[in-house]
């Protein structure tokens, strides 16, 4: 019994100890239905902030609001369609949001997809790298504009530990050579460590921040898509975050007020982190700023 509480204990991680209130402020969350999302938007929302839930499949967006509500009766929470999969989805749903909210003061990058077979998304990008990096990129690029002049913003982008394993890979960018499901998620996840910090790097001076995150090991449904990995998950679940857990980090980079100014890190267990050298490299983190312009058809300087 010691033996299981004290892993219990060390799969945990960081708590978020900050006490702050959100009153006032808007909140976006993508892939905000499940898992760490899920328990991200009902945090923010027991804060006082107005939280917008963009979702992929609104059904599932609507149930999982109504169980925030159902925890907390206050939750200012609503359900928005966002399918990162398909960049005019993600054009309609900024069109939308800029029509109707007038502020927006954390944007979490928290949607991805993991392990998947080699599909694409509608615009023909390999699927990990056009929704965990590409659809958030274009997002983060429409909505930039808002988030300047509703400063102090912060944006926060959820990553793994498995960028350590990953590589850019420029000359097959889209894995059309050769796929391997797990070496694009890695891929995917220095993507995001990348884009972090280049964007931390342009946004100096406009008192809006980014941080990346890595929330820990989470037994959630991100592994459904391989077989393998739902059954390691359930044998070694005594060692795995709940989405409760996995959330701290974010909710941490969201709200600190210690991190009022901190930029382009990258955290775990509500705490620095380490990135590795290829996570480091300011050439490699512009190179992949421009051919994600070019790829999705933008300028943004």
């Amino acid at each position: 019994m010691w033996r299981h509480c004290s892993l219990a204990k060390y799969a945990a991680g960081g708590v978020c100890k900050s006490t702050t209130r959100l009153d006032g402020k808007t909140v976006l969350i993508t892939g905000a239905n499940t898992g760490i999302g899920k328990e991200t938007a009902l945090d923010l929302a027991m804060r006082g902030a107005r939280v917008i839930m963009a979702c992929r499949d609104v059904e599932k967006g609507e149930e999982a609001a109504a169980s925030i509500r159902a925890s907390y009766p206050e939750a200012q929470v609503e359900v928005r369609e966002l399918d990162l999969a398909d960049t005019c989805s993600i054009r309609a749903f900024a069109q939308k949001f800029l029509r109707e909210v007038n502020q927006l003061h954390i944007l979490i990058n928290n949607a991805g997809v993991m392990m998947c077979p080699y599909t694409k998304t509608v615009d023909g990008f390999e699927m990990h790298i056009g929704v965990n990096h590409l659809g958030h990129f274009l997002l983060t690029s429409l909505l930039i504009g808002l988030l300047k002049r509703s400063a102090p913003a912060r944006i926060v982008v959820v990553s793994s530990l498995a960028h350590n394993f990953g590589w850019i890979r420029f000359h097959d960018l889209q894995s059309q050579g050769s796929y391997n499901s797990g070496l694009a998620y890695c891929q995917s996840k220095l993507a995001n460590v990348l884009f972090t910090r280049e964007l931390a790097s342009r946004l100096k001076g406009t008192n809006v921040t980014v941080n990346s995150v890595h929330p820990g090991t989470v037994n959630s449904d991100l592994t459904r898509h391989s077989t393998l990995m739902t059954i390691l998950f359930t044998i070694f679940s005594v060692f795995l975050k709940t989405p409760r857990e996995g959330a701290q980090t974010s909710i941490y980079c969201a709200i600190a007020e210690e991190l009022h100014s901190i930029s382009g890190k990258h955290f775990s267990d509500c705490a620095p982190a380490f990135v590795a050298p290829q996570g480091r490299s300011a050439e490699t983190a512009r190179r992949l700023w421009d051919v994600s312009c070019e790829l999705l058809g933008i300028e943004w300087d």
